[in-house]
């Protein structure tokens, strides 16, 4: 509660305020936050922290560890310790799920129907419920012609607000099989409501489809040109039905208006990296879209101005103070800000212990690589995900053997869920961590702490398991010569650092993206009263962690309201 007080974003001044005091902050942290953790044991990455910090969470549960990132503290922690969460704590932009119907009045969250919702679990079918009420809303607001549904994937946000709210919808997505899943689904879809309005006695009515386009948006004049697309009726590609009567149930129309004034709205469900950029840069260039609703995720995927080489198009900063100022995250705080505080609290003693003994693993493993392929290291390859898929092998044995222990003192469901990516999902380069920091989702925390997971010994083991898959990856066969024993021996003592050290670092993840959000909405105010923006969290973080939707309308006089 502490940040509702004290750090506002009504206004541009506030949010460069809020911004200035988080990098203020964050200055004297870089080399924890830019450390690459597959080099924990090599390069002694825990005498980076205060001693007394890392003693300290060296004697702390598993589960109070996974608190950290949330803000909780502990009495017994020093002084100092305390002070750095619950700053980072104070400065976090709050991510508990908003009351929408007061935020956005008029908004109805219409609970979808078993046609629309046939494939979605449970994340996908509450993050599509709500933000098609959102855009709906918003689009309703400026009475927009079409809505592009940008990185639409297979297409779920894109039918719901065009069968369900009616609306004109292009799925914009890069993947050519997603649209044909989308396409695919639709007819489904269409079917169903073509009958159902066949057998109505409303008479006339209209039924949307959504066109599907296959495009890999680079740039904002692609964008831009997607959208001029969208404002041209066309015979081949019909983006409105109209079914006249019973007897003419089978003529569909394409339906437009000449004469009305372009109205786009954007919406994108999680769109990847720039895409969320590039979706805000058209909104305030291209005259034609009048409003954006957007919520980003893959920050690690945002491109640099630094990393761009002059070009005038990157992810980071959006801002002109941000810019003005030459701040550079870099790719190990990008991959950081995309760490879930509600994530690591969902997990359970258990899962919190595989994950931190997974980085251990993944650490000893480049100190294996430093000694005896240092070219390796050098041309920086892929491994591949290996410590997820140790891990689920761990969850399955776990699990199975459960199934046998009755009357056991400590009981382990056996229906673990997928795992949720944290951060790198997309690559698995040796220096980035992407192989091991995923985190499983809502796994149950009622196992005692008194459970041990893995024996010392059978950690010798897994560890060489996990040393021979990489290997096998790199195209190198295992040698004899390789001193796998050792090398952890060497590791081993240091393991129990590794929780404590990830734990201070998943802490400023949460902060990290708060100033790359704020960044986003800064560029939005930057652009003066010509537009309202806002910030508003809208999904229930404990289901969807990249909760917090950018809002943004351009003002019309006679259209006149609050954003939220």
């Amino acid at each position: 509660m502490m940040n509702e007080f004290r750090y506002s974003c009504k206004s541009a001044h506030q949010t460069l305020q809020w911004i200035n005091e988080i990098i203020h902050f964050l200055t004297p942290y870089s080399s924890l936050i830019n450390a690459h953790v597959v080099n924990f044991f090599k390069d002694r990455l825990w005498e980076n922290v205060d001693a007394e910090w890392i003693e300290c969470l060296r004697r702390e549960s598993v589960q109070n560890l996974l608190l950290i990132p949330s803000g909780a503290v502990q009495d017994q922690w020093p002084t100092s310790l305390k002070e750095f969460i619950l700053k980072i704590r104070s400065m976090v932009f709050c991510q508990e799920q908003a009351d929408i119907n007061m935020a956005l009045p008029g908004l109805q969250t219409i609970s979808l129907n078993t046609v629309l919702a046939q494939g979605m679990n449970v994340k996908k079918k509450h993050e599509v419920e709500i933000l098609s009420a959102v855009t709906n809303t918003v689009a309703n607001s400026i009475r927009a012609d079409a809505i592009l549904d940008v990185g639409a994937g297979q297409g779920y946000l894109a039918q719901v607000l065009a069968f369900q709210y009616q609306h004109p919808v292009i799925a914009i997505d890069a993947c050519s099989h997603h649209g044909r899943v989308t396409d695919a689904r639709a007819e489904r879809i269409k079917k169903y409501y073509t009958s159902q309005m066949i057998k109505s006695e409303s008479g006339m009515r209209s039924l949307n489809v959504p066109k599907t386009i296959t495009c890999r948006v680079l740039s904002i004049d692609t964008l831009k040109t997607l959208v001029e697309t969208s404002l041209i009726g066309d015979d081949v590609e019909q983006s409105m039905l109209k079914v006249e009567n019973q007897e003419d149930q089978g003529k569909l129309h394409w339906l437009s208006d000449a004469n009305k004034k372009p109205s786009i709205v954007l919406a994108g469900l999680h769109a990847c990296g720039d895409l969320s950029v590039t979706m805000l840069k058209t909104f305030v260039e291209c005259k034609d879209v009048k409003a954006v609703v957007s919520l980003g995720c893959c920050y690690n995927l945002l491109s640099e101005e630094m990393i761009k080489d002059g070009e005038s198009q990157f992810g980071f900063p959006m801002s002109h103070a941000v810019r003005s100022i030459g701040l550079s995250l870099g790719k190990s705080a990008r991959d950081l800000a995309c760490q879930s505080a509600e994530r690591w609290r969902s997990l359970d003693m258990h899962a919190g212990i595989h994950n931190f003994e997974l980085h251990a693993f993944r650490a000893a493993f480049q100190m294996v690589l430093s000694k005896y392929y240092p070219e390796i290291v050098m041309s920086t390859p892929s491994i591949g995900r290996k410590g997820k898929a140790l891990r689920r092998r761990h969850q399955r044995r776990s699990a199975e053997s459960q199934l046998h222990l009755k009357g056991s003192t400590c009981h382990m469901r056996h229906n673990f869920p997928s795992v949720v990516p944290s951060e790198s999902e997309t690559d698995g380069i040796l220096g980035s961590m992407s192989e091991i920091q995923t985190l499983p989702g809502e796994i149950p925390s009622n196992e005692r702490a008194g459970c041990e997971v893995i024996k010392s010994d059978d950690k010798l083991s897994h560890f060489e398991n996990f040393c021979q898959s990489g290997l096998s990856h790199l195209g190198i066969k295992h040698s004899q010569d390789i001193n796998l024993q050792g090398i952890w021996k060497e590791a081993e003592p240091f393991a129990d650092l590794v929780g404590p050290y990830w734990s201070l670092r998943a802490a400023l993840g949460p902060l990290l993206e708060t100033l790359i959000i704020l960044d986003r909405l800064l560029f939005l105010q930057e652009q003066g009263s010509a537009l309202e923006a806002c910030l508003l969290p809208i999904f229930d973080p404990k289901i969807s962690p990249r909760n917090v939707a950018i809002i943004a309308k351009k003002i019309d006089k006679d259209l006149r309201s609050s954003c939220c």
